[in-house]
């Protein structure tokens, strides 16, 4: 899973994207996500939204959703679940708060713009 800056300048756009480095496809994908922590010392929970994806490519990359600069103070949670060959398969990814910053930004493979990764 990675976030990436789509565009540039103070207001950039930011995306959530699967990214499948397998050299299999995925198939049947959902992506559950939901953010969670503290801001300004007040418990925060954002809704859990789901996201269905028939496959997913090998050596390719799916966009999940949008994601707001302003939650990058929380956890943001991604379930991931999908079939290999028939088989069920989940992970879990989390950017924990403040981890979608500046000098933490790569460039993401298969999209080839800079964000963070996870693996």
């Amino acid at each position: 899973m990675a976030v990436v800056r789509e565009t540039e300048g103070a207001e950039a756009e930011w995306g959530v994207y699967l990214i499948n480095s397998k050299q299999v496809e995925l198939k049947n994908v959902i992506v559950s996500s939901k953010g969670y922590g503290n801001l300004n010392d007040e418990e925060v929970k954002t809704s859990t939204l789901r996201h269905f994806f028939d496959e997913v490519k090998a050596n390719s990359h799916q966009k999940v959703e949008k994601i707001m600069p302003d939650v990058f103070g929380l956890n943001n949670e991604y379930m991931l679940t999908f079939y290999i060959d028939g088989v069920i398969y989940d992970r879990k990814y989390i950017f924990v708060p403040d981890s979608v910053v500046e000098e933490n930004l790569i460039q993401i493979p298969l999209i080839d713009r800079p964000g963070v990764l996870i693996k």
